[in-house]
């Protein structure tokens, strides 16, 4: 896999005549070793609209300093940024198709063309410990940076980053005072490339629709926003099979969905958009479900007597789901690629730019109240349906409507700050949940010893497991009236 790190810096706007000052006397910090001058010169690409740049988003070809290569940047929070690295390419101006690939939710397959050239002479200077350890590294550039193209355009300026090493992020907001009180100011941009971009007046920005201030347009567009960021977010991560990004992809996905029916009286016409996104959502959770029940399997199998453990039952429900789960990754890969998504998401940046929005989203904010009220009483429906369930799988099915609903409430609460519904939703979904995935973890195991007997493998530990996770979906179930009246009432006090 390619090299990735997270770069946590500060970065200031300084004087042609600033002079850093002495550091060597902050808290763990035993010595300043340097400065050692470079001489960086960075080539990068974007498609012609500038789509990566919109997005915080930076990819370049550096030659010169320690980490000469391919150098891709994806904004992770302020401050922080994952970088993944390739080393430098013969071509200086084709693209690594792994990183292409990489930032296509963002280009849309448009073509990634050099579109600025910086020209950096960088003096660094590390913090270091008693042990030898760096802490903090302080680099102090001066820039030429020149747009290419149609529009022609450079400037010279200097700038100083701090950037965390072997330290921690007490010392490096230290550090930030000390330059601060010596005469730099915080930078006005978050990378040269977006401060080179934004005096040539062509940075541009992602779509963003205008809405009235305290207006119900405003907290919907703007929760919907979010969601679409955290999406196109995660996107990248999930191509690099990272833990845990496909799980937050499909919730961005989910949150999206949920929100689109919840205010369809703000934002209308978006029933295409709500499949398209439940599309995504399922091939996202074929690999997410896997994942769970080969984890949740792992953990039944650690917690048993080893002489419980008959036959290659570990080796079937781990390493047989895992190899599962990579094809279920494979297929994810293949969607992401496909025109059906990069539609998608040219109709998510229509909705967050130019949104069909009804009479509804000029009233005021605190209208959206109703709505958060209306997605609980279905909550309360769906429950009243289950308790009437004659046989164990309506049961099952009814019960699986009450948490489909208690997710839409708990994210239509989140979307309007109502934390204490959401949470009061959010553990009627949990304890659901866990009734839920213990009859799904009981369908695997049936399929799974099933296969197991035709391979003539023992089958008694799945039986064990089995009879785990229907008293685990019991106990849940049995669990359930309680916490559900305390959370009737407590919802009642709420709304």
């Amino acid at each position: 896999m390619t090299p990735v790190t997270l770069e946590i810096e500060d970065k200031f706007d300084i004087s042609p005549d600033y002079a850093v000052p002495d550091l060597t006397d902050l808290p763990g910090c035993a010595e300043a070793e340097g400065p050692t001058v470079h001489r960086l010169v960075a080539l990068y690409f974007d498609t012609p609209d500038l789509r990566l740049a919109a997005r915080g988003v930076t990819l370049r070809r550096r030659e010169g300093g320690t980490d000469p290569g391919w150098h891709l940047k994806l904004p992770r929070a302020r401050g922080v940024r994952q970088e993944i690295t390739r080393p430098l390419t013969r071509g200086s101006r084709i693209v690594p198709p792994e990183l292409a690939s990489l930032v296509l939710a963002y280009t849309r397959g448009e073509p990634l063309t050099p579109i600025a050239e910086l020209d950096t002479r960088r003096s660094v200077t590390r913090l270091v410990n008693g042990a030898g350890v760096r802490l903090v590294e302080i680099a102090d550039d001066r820039v030429r940076g020149t747009v290419l193209g149609g529009r022609p355009y450079a400037e010279s300026w200097r700038e100083v980053e701090a950037e965390l090493a072997g330290g921690d992020g007490g010392l490096l907001a230290e550090v930030g005072r000390r330059l601060i009180a010596a005469g730099a100011a915080p930078a006005g941009s978050v990378s040269k490339l977006s401060r080179l971009l934004t005096a040539a007046g062509s940075l541009p920005a992602p779509p963003r629709a205008r809405t009235a201030p305290g207006s119900a347009g405003e907290v919907v567009v703007g929760y919907l926003t979010a969601q679409v960021d955290a999406l196109l977010a995660h996107d990248p991560r999930v191509r690099r099979a990272e833990e845990d990004a496909v799980h937050q992809m499909r919730v961005a996905a989910r949150r999206l969905r949920s929100a689109l029916k919840s205010f369809s009286s703000v934002v209308e016409g978006t029933e295409g958009l709500q499949e398209e996104l439940g599309r995504l959502g399922t091939v996202l959770g074929e690999a997410r479900d896997l994942e769970v029940v080969r984890e949740r399997f792992a953990r039944r199998l650690d917690a048993l007597d080893p002489g419980l453990v008959v036959g290659p039952v570990r080796a079937r429900l781990t390493s047989g789901l895992l190899d599962a789960e990579r094809e279920a990754h494979e297929r994810i890969g293949e969607e992401l690629g496909g025109e059906r998504y990069l539609a998608l998401l040219d109709a998510l940046d229509d909705l967050v730019g130019a949104p069909a929005l009804t009479g509804a989203a000029e009233r005021p904010a605190a209208t959206l109240g109703a709505v958060a009220a209306g997605s609980w009483r279905r909550v309360v429906r769906a429950c009243d349906r289950a308790r009437r369930a004659g046989g164990i799988a309506e049961r099952e099915t009814a019960m699986h409507d009450v948490r489909k609903a208690a997710k839409r409430a708990r994210y239509t609460a989140e979307a309007l700050g109502m934390d204490g519904l959401a949470g009061r939703a959010e553990a009627v979904q949990e304890v659901l949940g866990a009734h839920q995935d213990g009859v799904v973890a009981q369908e695997r195991l049936v399929a799974e010893a099933g296969a197991a007997r035709r391979a003539g493998e023992d089958t008694f530990t799945y039986g064990v497991l089995s009879g785990l996770e229907r008293s685990a979906a019991e106990r849940a179930w049995e669990d359930f009236p309680r916490l559900w009246r305390k959370t009737v009432k407590a919802v009642e006090r709420l709304l």
